[in-house]
């Protein structure tokens, strides 16, 4: 560079000249410019970002109308002694709320120092939180770190639908709503409110809303509980309830677990040595084996479950005025405490037994359950089912004429058996371009069987089981409380013993004559389930122990079907028919003498008939089945109490009578097989079975308790095992029973006693009923009081008989060659039991023809001379005079007189009771 004299001169003309001074002035008139027009734009961007907020702050909710109270909470199932059994969670519901003050420290400490490290200092809002966020965003190339408050996250799970915007402008004009609501929220609650309603909100995985509910869930433990390690393993989950969660993904959750203990450390909420401790513990294990242990509280509900809620329901809606919707949303998400009659270890012992195959027919089979959607290349969609295979295959065997016998069912042996079915199946429909959309496939095992336990002396429902086998599902098909079947013979007592000794002036020795009988005003004969045997005259407690069908209907016919119906519908049942009309004109009614043998339009559920035999079993008390004895809501106010409903329907002797006779059916009847074994305690109870062996039930019960069992095919096959309800109800019984002292049925003291003929109802002769022909008559019956007998025996006469000609002794027979012998005086319509027994017609007539007055003369031994006739005349009678018939034996009456008209049965159901091996 030159710095001579001449050359500094020039440079100082040079920046003196007018030229270089209009430059210079123009480049500062410029730069001046810029800075107006950078400050016009920043006051521009100011004022329309101040617009923008202003207006997003002016669209926020208003703090006065915000809830931040969590909402939907689990409802919990609790047994007859206060333990959990179920619960019951709708769609994000499964939260059990939890008050601050039993969170501990630990807790609160773990989600603050991972969350929100300065929670008690801000106002809402933490400046440097996202000062922190933004420059390790600028930094980092990404804004991955969030920097909102506990208050914001409430906030945005209660207000905000949990967030979760489609775009970062959405997210952001919601974070700007967040953080002014923030503020707000936090002049409105204290910051343990704010704690206490974030801590109860939070999703926490596994389906896991607020702490408690995953206290409960990862480690079977009250949130009070928790140790420092489980509360920084919950407290982790926060950030991501799916890939932290610590069952599907723990390795993720044991980094995020030392991010929190780290931090907890960091913060002075915990020393070293509690850090160390935390670290070395091997908390997942413990996760992994309440997980697996836990598994069937979360899996569906019991057959006892699903008709609780029925029940709860129903009087939400009946007492509280609830509609369906608002009920089952309460049940579902209300957090309430429901306290059932539900005995835990009973149900157990019903649910081991019922689910022991060893006491089920070896025959047992799979029933496919099967359901398949195509989507076609065309967009339509088709929708197959197991019926769609049935027929297809058994269109194929049509075509190859295979037998009958040996022709295509949804039965096998196996569940691999029906895989090739559903392959060819699947490949027969598929076409191309079609894509499968779901395909599902269940198998429940056939026969099935349902089984209710009720105390009859508090209507309590104690257990029950609605199927055998895997449960799939809510709510789905429940054999025990919601399924109609055919009663069969456990109706006689109840459709008609029970009336006709009630009301109808019978007592257990009334006698009918089992012997060929037609339905009245058809050509349908009443069969007996033992063929075309007939036991002649009989009692009523001879027609129960023996499940006697004849009588049955006979009975019916004279107390007539609507007395019965009357009194089944005081027993609770709901789904008889009085009169229907159907769309093609036909009428169904159940106002017919097919009642009497079960043989009813719709047929009757399991929880019914219990429930109806409970009556009998409490002293002719009717009490309405009852599920549950209270509930609470969420805060354990008490919102339903459920008291028993009773209702008187029979006289007590009438129950101790029934009672009493069906004790014979156990002891001596058809039912033998179900009697006790290891006890003294008595069963009373009635067998059924429908025709072709379809249902199977025994219905009964000792002093404790009462128990109906049925066994059979979902859809009505016909059994060839007719015994296995049987053992099941044994062996549940006994089970139940082993430890209880032996008590009997209480007898009321209306009860009294008499010495009867049990083929004339009437009190016995003595030296007549006992010495009848075929066996003694005479048995001690037991009557209500005033109804015993008081005439003597009038179907029965002694007479004294030759043997030699078997014609009435006269005075000229020999002592020892008279015997006397006592008949049945019965007109006898058919061939019957009696038969043999009766008084031969004319006999009463007749006189002995072969000792006369000849034959009593003095001749030696060896003498052979035969008597000489007798010159009287002879006109063909016996010239003797007849006998005097005992005095207190009568011809008898006729034993249909007094039977009135009924109406005409339903032809198409036969029912009978089976002869049982043995019996």
């Amino acid at each position: 560079m030159n710095f001579s004299k001449n050359e500094i001169a020039k440079k100082q003309r040079s920046i003196r000249s007018s030229s270089t001074r209009m430059k210079k002035k123009a480049q500062i008139n410029g730069f001046r410019l810029f800075l107006v027009c950078v400050l016009i734009v920043i006051s521009v961007g100011i004022a329309s970002g101040y617009g923008v907020i202003k207006g997003l702050i002016d669209t926020a909710p208003n703090i006065d109308s915000i809830d931040v109270v969590p909402t939907g909470y689990a409802t919990f199932i609790y047994d007859n002694e206060g333990k959990v059994t179920q619960r019951l969670v709708g769609s994000s519901a499964n939260r059990i709320y939890v008050k601050i003050d039993k969170i501990p420290d630990v807790v609160k400490n773990a989600f603050i120092s991972i969350e929100d490290e300065r929670f008690y200092e801000h106002n809402g809002i933490d400046i440097r939180g996202i000062m922190r966020a933004f420059f390790t965003g600028v930094s980092s190339g990404g804004f991955s770190q969030g920097a909102s408050t506990l208050t914001q996250q409430l906030l945005k799970n209660q207000v905000f639908e949990g967030g979760n915007e489609a775009s970062f402008i959405t997210s952001m004009q919601r974070k700007i709503q967040e953080q002014y609501l923030a503020v707000q929220l936090e002049e409105k609650l204290t910051k343990d409110q704010i704690l206490e309603y974030y801590l109860n909100t939070i999703n926490l995985g596994a389906n896991t809303l607020g702490v408690q509910a995953a206290s409960q869930r990862y480690f079977n433990k009250k949130v009070e509980d928790l140790t420092l390690s489980e509360a920084a393993v919950i407290a982790g989950i926060t950030q991501s309830p799916t890939s932290l969660n610590p069952i599907t993904n723990p390795d993720n959750n044991a980094k995020r677990r030392t991010e929190v203990l780290k931090k907890m450390l960091d913060l002075n909420y915990i020393t070293q040595h509690q850090y160390d401790e935390a670290i070395s513990d091997n908390v997942y294990d413990r996760i992994n084996e309440v997980n697996n242990d836990s598994t069937k509280s979360y899996g569906y509900n019991s057959y006892f479950v699903d008709e609780l809620i029925e029940q709860v329901s129903a009087d939400l809606q009946e007492k509280l005025g609830y509609s369906s919707t608002q009920a089952n949303n309460l049940i579902y998400t209300g957090g309430l405490k429901i306290h059932t009659t539900q005995d835990s270890a009973l149900q157990e012992t019903v649910d081991s037994v019922i689910d022991d195959p060893s006491y089920y027919p070896k025959d047992t089979v799979y029933e496919l359950e099967w359901r398949f959607s195509v989507l076609h290349s065309d967009g339509t969609e088709t929708h197959y089912s197991e019926s769609n295979l049935k027929s297809y295959f058994l269109t194929k065997d049509e075509k190859n004429n295979i037998p009958s016998s040996q022709k295509f069912t949804l039965y096998f042996k196996n569940k691999d058996e029906a895989k090739p079915y559903i392959k060819e199946y699947k490949k027969h429909v598929l076409k191309d371009g079609d894509k499968v959309e779901a395909e599902t496939t269940n198998f429940k095992l056939q026969p099935q069987v349902s089984f209710t336990l009720m105390d009859q002396h508090t209507g309590q429902v104690k257990a029950l089981v609605g199927g055998r086998g895997d449960k799939n599902g809510n709510r789905t098909l429940n054999r025990a409380s919601n399924t109609v079947r055919q009663p069969g013979s456990t109706f006689k007592v109840l459709s008609t013993y029970l009336p006709a000794l009630d009301t109808a002036g019978m007592t257990l020795a009334t006698v009918q004559d089992d012997s060929e009988y037609y339905y009245p005003g058809t050509s349908k004969k009443v069969g007996n389930w033992d063929g075309s045997k007939y036991k002649g005259l009989s009692t009523l407690r001879d027609a129960i122990t023996n499940s006697m069908n004849v009588v049955t209907v006979k009975t019916l016919n004279e107390i007539t079907p609507q007395l019965g119906f009357d009194y089944l519908k005081k027993l609770g049942f709901t789904t008889l028919v009085d009169r229907r009309v159907n769309k093609n004109g036909s009428v169904d009614s159940d106002l017919n003498l097919s009642l009497g043998l079960g043989g009813v339009t719709d047929g009757v559920t399991n929880l019914e008939l219990t429930a109806a035999y409970s009556a009998i079993a409490n002293g002719g008390v009717y009490t309405k089945p009852v599920f549950y004895t209270k509930i609470e809501d969420r805060d354990g106010n008490l919102l339903l109490e459920n008291k028993a409903k009773s209702t008187q329907v029979m006289k007590e002797s009438t129950a101790w009578l029934l009672t009493n006779a069906m004790e014979d059916v156990v002891k001596t009847g058809t039912g033998k097989m179900v009697r006790l074994s290891g006890t003294r305690i008595p069963v009373a109870g009635k067998t059924g079975t429908t025709s072709k062996y379809i249902d199977l039930w025994f219905a009964g019960y000792t002093p404790y308790y009462t128990a109906t069992i049925w066994g059979g095919y979902d859809y009505g096959e016909t059994q060839r095992n007719t015994t296995y309800h049987k053992l099941i109800w044994k062996a549940i019984m006994e089970k139940i029973h082993k430890n209880l002292p032996v008590k009997d049925f209480e007898k009321p003291s209306s009860i009294v006693s008499a010495k009867i003929c049990t083929k004339s109802g009437k009190l016995a002769v003595d030296g007549i009923c006992n010495e009848a022909e075929g066996g003694s008559t005479v048995r001690t019956e037991y009557f209500a009081q005033g109804t015993e007998p008081t005439e003597k025996c009038d179907v029965h006469v002694k007479l004294k008989i030759c043997k030699s000609s078997n014609k009435l002794a006269t005075k000229y027979c020999p002592e020892d060659d008279v015997e006397e012998r006592v008949y049945l005086l019965k007109d006898e319509t058919g061939k019957t039991a009696d038969t043999p027994y009766i008084l031969p017609k004319g006999l009463d007539k007749t006189s002995c023809n072969v000792h006369s007055e000849n034959s009593i003369l003095d001749i030696s031994p060896d003498e052979t001379e035969t008597p000489k006739p007798s010159n009287k005349p002879n006109n063909g009678d016996s010239q003797e005079p007849t006998p005097t018939p005992d005095p207190n034996s009568a011809p008898v009456a006729n034993p249909n007189a007094g039977a009135v008209d009924a109406i005409t049965p339903d032809p198409n159901v036969t029912v009978t009771d089976p002869p049982q091996p043995g019996q």
